[in-house]
């Protein structure tokens, strides 16, 4: 992975006929895994300062979802919340992952929630990085942008690595390395940017992804949920961490003050301390 030793080899998996990178630190291990899903841009490198702490006791996997990083991009997959968590789900079945617990970070959480809506029974636990039950959520312009004809093919036609990393760094507290922008600017072809229009595009409503988030999600008053969230978000307001427990009473909060949208990118300790105690706590022995 970028910007670490790598930790395995990433293999390709096919999966319903599309190549998908794949870390897995337990290939063919433990049937309880602790699954990394990463959002808009990914991706999986995202984790990769925090990854090896939580391989010392558990078996983890992240992936490249389609259309981001190293996985194909084929024109025919549904970029949706329902396409992206159906095959996740095919995913954890090939990898033969019986109880999950998901770290969700930005798209990833409408992913990780739908697929586990799906699967209550394969649900272990949940930690929710700036990211969750978006209730009233009201999309940023990044996403208006690409959510409209046109203008938003002209953006992503005209994006590039130095009007990336001006605008984000505008936007986050915390300046975002040139390594990371490096990073995201390698995977950003123009098929990884026709990915981020349609799913923006089908996602303009994505509580209606979710009609029964109001009724119970595997227990939720038992469910071990940690939700994470850096305070800067610009894109996904904090206030929205607090909102968790609307949906799970229970939950942890961790407010990691003067960091962004990608706190484990502006502090991984920040997030690894809170996300070791609790993975440690909830994932069996």
């Amino acid at each position: 992975m970028a910007g670490t030793t790598p930790m395995a080899p990433i293999t390709e998996h096919g999966i319903a006929g599309v190549r998908c990178a794949v870390y897995d630190s337990e290939p063919a291990g433990r049937s309880e895994a602790v699954v990394f899903v990463h959002g808009n841009p990914g991706p999986m490198d995202d984790w990769a300062e925090l990854i090896p702490a939580v391989a010392e006791f558990a078996r983890v996997i992240a992936m490249d979802l389609p259309g981001f990083g190293r996985s194909e991009r084929p024109r025919s997959f549904e970029h949706s919340i329902a396409g992206h968590a159906r095959f996740l789900g095919l995913l954890l079945d090939e990898l033969g992952v019986e109880r999950a617990h998901l770290v969700l970070h930005d798209f990833g959480g409408p992913w990780g929630l739908r697929w586990a809506l799906d699967h209550r029974d394969r649900l272990a636990g949940l930690t929710l990085i700036n990211t969750g039950v978006l209730d009233g959520y009201r999309w940023h312009r990044y996403a208006r942008i690409w959510q409209t004809p046109v203008l938003g093919e002209l953006f992503q036609l005209v994006s590039n690595k130095r009007a990336m990393h001006a605008a984000l760094n505008r936007d986050n507290p915390v300046p975002l390395p040139h390594s990371y922008i490096d990073r995201v600017d390698r995977y950003a072809d123009r098929a990884h940017k026709r990915a981020v229009l349609d799913l923006y595009r089908n996602s303009r409503d994505p509580s209606s992804a979710f009609p029964e988030m109001h009724s119970d999600i595997a227990g939720k008053e038992s469910l071990p949920v940690c939700v994470i969230w850096g305070d800067g978000d610009p894109y996904i307001p904090v206030r929205f961490a607090r909102q968790q427990r609307n949906f799970f009473p229970e939950a942890e909060i961790h407010i990691l003050e003067g960091l962004g949208h990608w706190p484990f990118i502006d502090d991984p300790q920040a997030v690894l301390t809170p996300l070791t105690a609790f993975l440690r706590a909830s994932v069996r022995a």
